[in-house]
């Protein structure tokens, strides 16, 4: 069963500061919202109030907190963050949301909010212009353009998800059974396409004769007849193991994979591997813990734009690699090789 890596981070609350805003939490987070269709959860920390917390987050997630992919990491680190600063940050949030209203709901979060967090690339072009219309207001995007620049009230933070699918690709290469691999992402962003590159990479680093598709995009994270679809060209061009980045759409590549006697590496979220046979193993990812680390810093009065590369590099990496049943030693070893020289910044994957 893969074991995630736990994560230790030093908490500080040597700053507290009071400003009651003079509202109920839940009254707040419904005004802050109430024009927003597309908006459908509010809510964070259950016991810090608005009016007894020093500081006010507020996080954007535009896809489903439940999504089994980057979304559902991301909010497993805003409730440990909730949890650990209860009393100090007051936390809301948003899920689901759509394009159109990405601005309008950072907006709606920034003029209540110490700090505003968006998540995903897709977000990019909303925050930036938000964050130059509130210069007094913290902003953090996690999982935008890896080479982008921070603003002066701005912080990037890289999950260096490339370092996943390059150990992807080199599982995936290492595990074909006919010498062919493929890559599936939700949409065509910088950090997705980044992705299919680096998965390409590590599969030809592992073994240099095997054929990688073209990269596949669907479209949507979370369509699973969609991503079916691409799976099943994949499979049907001589593929047996796919790398992927897609979130409730890797579902599809599961079905597609039963069908065709292939496998997938899964991820960010690691489950038991007896779960479904069609998983040949997990790449692990930890969004959350850059929300952690922003409401670390921003609890401790050390926040700063700044752009942060987390993953194998990171202090505490957040980057792993878990195979099913028993691979061969050989398999492992290359592996636990090529995690080495991404943290010794020997492969580089940005």
């Amino acid at each position: 069963m893969p074991q995630s890596r736990p994560l230790i981070h030093p908490r500080s609350r040597t700053r507290t500061r009071s400003r009651s805003r003079g509202l109920d939490r839940a009254l707040a987070c419904a005004a802050a919202f109430g024009g927003l269709v597309a908006l459908t959860g509010c809510g964070g920390s259950p016991s810090a109030s608005t009016a007894d917390s020093a500081y006010k987050v507020g996080v954007l997630f535009p896809g489903s907190l439940s999504d089994d992919g980057f979304m559902e990491s991301a909010y497993r680190g805003y409730q440990r963050a909730a949890k650990e600063h209860d009393g100090t940050i007051a936390f809301s949030k948003v899920e689901q949301v759509t394009t159109a209203d990405y601005e309008q709901a950072l907006v709606r979060f920034a003029t209540g909010s110490d700090l505003v967090i968006s998540l995903g690339g897709q977000t990019d072009a909303a925050v930036r212009k938000v964050a130059a219309r509130f210069p007094d207001v913290k902003f953090a995007e996690i999982g935008g353009p890896a080479d982008a620049e921070p603003l002066d009230n701005l912080a990037l933070y890289d999950p260096q998800q490339a370092e996943a699918a390059y150990l992807s690709g080199a599982a995936s290469a290492l595990l074909s059974k006919k010498g062919t691999v493929a890559f599936v992402g939700g949409a065509e962003l910088p950090a997705i396409v980044n992705a299919a590159k680096n998965f390409a990479d590590g599969a030809r680093t592992a073994d240099p004769g095997v054929k990688v598709l073209a990269p596949q995009y669907v479209g949507d994270f979370n369509d699973a007849a969609k991503a079916k679809q691409s799976a099943l060209a994949d499979f049907g061009a001589g593929a047996d193991v796919l790398g992927q980045i897609l979130n409730l759409g890797h579902k599809g590549l599961a079905q597609a994979a039963a069908q065709s006697d292939g496998s997938l590496i899964g991820g960010p979220i690691a489950h038991p591997c007896s779960s479904d046979a069609a998983y040949a193993g997990y790449v692990e990812t930890d969004i959350g813990a850059e929300i952690e680390y922003a409401a670390d810093h921003l609890a401790a009065d050390t926040w700063k734009a700044e752009s942060v590369h987390f993953g194998l590099t990171f202090d505490e990496p957040h980057n792993n690699i878990v195979l099913c049943g028993k691979p061969p030693a050989a398999t492992t070893k290359k592996l636990d090789e090529l995690k080495a020289k991404i943290a010794a910044g020997e492969i580089r994957t940005r």
